[in-house]
């Protein structure tokens, strides 16, 4: 197996405080020293060209912004800006240009790799405030969106056209249509209306020298190299995103969905093949173990069948004719592969509760562990039933429990170790486990990410995947975009030295400190 994978007040004062972090766990004299004077000289520029309100440098208010949603990870920046105009963002970026500080770009902080995790030399650039939907254009059927805009705002801004975003994540309601760019994320609904490179014209931003980037184009194609494509699911490597065209589709007349159950997640495995096989697109294909399917039916009561090893949720949308055949046909195949139970949604509100059980599934999950790691990794759909087998074997070779939910249809997997992270013995435990999983996913002929992105969390695993030709590769695409390695740095691409040696995090009371790069 691979190496372990671990995964105040605004006002300004005269200057800043010498020893602004007295308590950071990390660091001797001499290191802290030199930190407070380098923070020093950091936020007396950003002083000179942000208002008092938009800099945080005290301990207390930096504090919130020190992990994503992968919150066993953590490290604190030199300060927060929030700038509230595009100016003020590129006098960020200058600045930070200028002195050669790392600039880590955060939206809502949903994300679960630890891409918004900061520098701890670094600045934490905070684009909340951009939260403006521009524009509506029901002819063109697009949205035209500030990056701060969560991504269930654009379909509530829609509505009233008939039109919808499709891409929808689990956290839609809070995560940022910036951030959905940075991770290229997905949802339930993605099997057939795609993920979000499929569903975003273009992207504005900055570089790291404050220069304006366009990738991308209103028009149906660009010319040029396809860069939208690079810089959807980049993680903030390349530029800065501010402004998002995003496309609009028409939301159906209907939509129904089935619950099928099953006694043995291999042949629940064997139906989500089956359906793809027979030529079917559903809407949604997702797929839920009986341990996930009692937590979230204990939280929300979605009707979830409690006796199934694995249930299939299965939604087809269109014209009620076209939804009739579909489930139709879906039904039939379903039956076919052996399932023990079938029901179909009845009304518009049993339908939603269905999917309230998907969509609640990592709350659901908090409710009953202290902690959870969700990996994110993608395999082929044939092979659903023999991972589920080899996490159960898991399970039983690392001492904890891992609850299981899948884009099933696109064979994308979010396995959710439960562990208490105050126990180091249980938290390097569920690092071997996460990266057994993601090394196993490889394997068998997938990927190490999915929707949630590499960020700092499956680096070792990245060494698994890729080969030190292939990272070079990336790194030059790094390069091409940001020669000094500034934007976010030590995210996504291991170097050469860190898979060397093992890929491996060290961790220090919860913080984890970004080593020196070979480059970047």
């Amino acid at each position: 197996m691979n190496a372990p994978l671990p995964s105040s007040a605004l006002g300004v004062l005269p200057t800043p405080p010498a020893e602004p972090f007295p308590d950071a766990p990390t660091g001797g004299p001499a290191e802290r020293a030199t930190r407070a004077a380098r923070q020093a000289e950091v936020v007396q520029a950003l002083r000179a060209v942000l208002p008092a309100h938009a800099l945080l440098w005290h301990r207390e208010d930096v504090v919130p912004y020190e992990c994503d949603g992968l919150t066993a990870y953590r490290a604190q920046p030199l300060c927060v800006v929030l700038p509230e105009t595009e100016a003020q963002v590129v006098a960020v970026l200058r600045t930070c240009h200028r002195l050669q500080v790392p600039v880590v770009a955060r939206g809502a902080g949903t994300g679960l790799s630890g891409g918004a995790m900061p520098h701890e030399q670094g600045v934490t650039l905070s684009l909340a405030k951009f939260n403006q939907i521009l524009q509506v254009d029901p002819v063109s059927r697009t949205a035209t969106v500030q990056c701060g805009v969560r991504n269930l705002a654009i379909s509530d801004a829609a509505a009233p056209y008939g039109l919808y975003y499709a891409p929808d994540p689990s956290s839609q309601i809070a995560c940022t249509i910036g951030g959905n760019v940075a991770e290229n994320s997905g949802g339930v609904h993605c099997l057939k209306y795609g993920l979000t490179v499929h569903n975003v014209l273009q992207v504005r931003g900055y570089t790291i020298e404050g220069e304006p980037v366009t990738f991308g184009s209103r028009a149906l194609d660009a010319a040029g190299l396809d860069l939208l494509s690079v810089v959807v699911g980049s993680e903030g490597m390349l530029a800065v995103t501010t402004e998002v065209v995003v496309k609009l589709v028409p939301k159906p007349q209907l939509a129904r969905c089935i619950m099928a159950s099953f006694d043995d997640v291999q042949r629940a495995g064997e139906a989500v093949a089956a359906v793809i096989a027979a030529g079917i697109i559903p809407a949604g294909l997702e797929m839920m173990d009986k341990p996930m399917t009692a937590a979230v039916e204990d939280f929300v009561q979605a009707g979830y069948d409690l006796e199934a090893q694995a249930i299939l949720l299965c939604e087809a949308d269109g014209t009620p004719e076209e939804v009739a055949e579909e489930i139709d046909r879906m039904l039939e195949v379903l039956s076919g592969c052996g399932a023990s139970r079938l029901e179909v949604s009845k009304d518009e509100a049993q339908r939603l509760k269905f999917w309230s059980g998907r969509k609640n599934a990592f709350p659901a999950s908090g409710r009953i562990s202290p902690d959870y790691m969700c990996m994110d990794s993608t395999i082929p759909r044939k092979r659903l039933a023999d991972i589920l087998v080899a996490i159960a074997e898991m399970e039983q070779q690392y001492g904890l429990r891992c609850l299981n939910v899948f884009h099933a249809g696109d064979g994308n997997l979010h396995p959710l170790i439960l562990f208490d992270a105050n126990d180091p013995d249980q938290l390097h435990r569920c690092e071997l486990f996460g990266a057994d999983i993601l090394e196993t996913s490889v394997r068998m002929g997938g990927t190490v990410t999915g929707e949630h992105g590499v960020g700092v969390e499956k680096l070792g695993s990245m060494c698994v995947q890729f080969s030190p030709e292939e990272r070079e590769q990336m790194f030059s695409v790094k390069r091409a975009f940001d020669p000094v390695g500034l934007l976010n740095p030590g995210k996504v691409i291991p170097t050469l030295r860190r898979c060397a040696e093992g890929g491996k995090m060290h961790v220090k009371k919860g913080l984890l400190p970004f080593p020196e790069l070979e480059r970047f």
